[in-house]
């Protein structure tokens, strides 16, 4: 008879790795967590890139966080150089996301201080900082298991590339 702590036991009643992608919305987003997919996101991440890019927002990057996250989709990171080019951007993106979607934000941090201005739209969350705030939180190392998309795949041309 198996002891229930034996091994054979342990692999049995454990899931195959095959479950595991099935199941486990870390491995691969469930339908409860990401009931629509990701397109929508990308959808309100593109236009967020774009008009940072339109504010001369510098190194605009796009990170898919749904590997690591379930509580959002994707990361846009821009830096401005001032905290009126930061205001400038951060109100255009607002602007921009409930004309053209119709979406709405949850939340905003960082605004009064122009730091580091983070808007909070659920599957996407957009952090504003100045090039020093940047450099010290490093949020791409610290996410450093997202996968970067980059600015062309969602449709948008990067001036001087």
């Amino acid at each position: 008879m198996n002891h229930p702590n034996d091994s054979e036991s342990l692999r049995e009643n454990s899931p195959s790795p095959a479950a595991d992608a099935t199941t486990n919305p870390m491995v691969a987003a469930s339908r409860t967590i990401r009931p629509h997919g990701t397109e929508y996101s990308r959808k309100l991440a593109a236009a967020a890139a774009r008009v940072a890019l339109d504010n001369k927002a510098k190194d605009v990057t796009v990170l898919d966080v749904c590997g690591q996250s379930s509580e959002f989709d994707l990361f846009v990171i821009a830096t401005g150089q001032s905290r009126r080019q930061l205001h400038a951007i951060s109100e255009q993106i607002d602007d921009a996301l409930q004309k053209q979607l119709g979406d709405q934000r949850f939340g905003i941090e960082g605004y009064e201080e122009s730091r580091w201005i983070v808007l909070d739209y659920g599957s996407v969350v957009i952090h504003l900082f100045d090039e020093e705030t940047r450099e010290f939180y490093d949020l791409e190392s610290l996410w450093a298991d997202a996968k970067t998309i980059p600015l062309t795949e969602l449709g948008i041309e990067v001036p001087g590339e």
